[in-house]
């Protein structure tokens, strides 16, 4: 099978700026891919971690990260949304960054209320 290197047109928002050289935040610019890449790879390319990443468009449509980049196609990539559930839009996973993220600082709330509950009782928890 034959596969063609590509360029795309990339923008990252807010907090995703911070991965990129000054020249590249807050504006759309082009990367060129090898082969046939996924939007992942991509991401990877450009230094960001994907678990920062909430919400891909690829021509103003949502993607999961296998979806393979084609040549001109434009890609804007979102951080966790923090007032806005983006999951009945996003592909990346069956749950929002968000609802994860406050998922697990409610676990980790309810065991450091459990271990302190314990030390105040006496009954120290290993």
């Amino acid at each position: 099978m034959f596969s063609m290197d590509s360029t795309v047109y990339v923008r990252l928002y807010e907090e995703l700026n911070d991965y990129l050289p000054e020249e590249k935040r807050k504006r759309t610019f082009s990367l060129s891919l090898k082969g046939s890449a996924t939007v992942e790879e991509a991401i990877y390319l450009l230094g960001v971690p994907p678990e920062e990443v909430d919400l891909v468009l690829v021509n103003g449509e949502s993607v999961p990260f296998s979806h393979i980049a084609q040549d001109d196609d434009r890609i804007s990539i979102y951080p966790i949304f923090e007032s806005l559930d983006v999951s009945a839009v996003t592909m990346l996973r069956d749950e929002s960054l968000l609802a994860i993220k406050l998922g697990k600082e409610a676990k980790d709330l309810s065991t450091k209320k459990s271990t302190l509950k314990g030390d105040i009782n006496g009954q120290k928890k290993d």
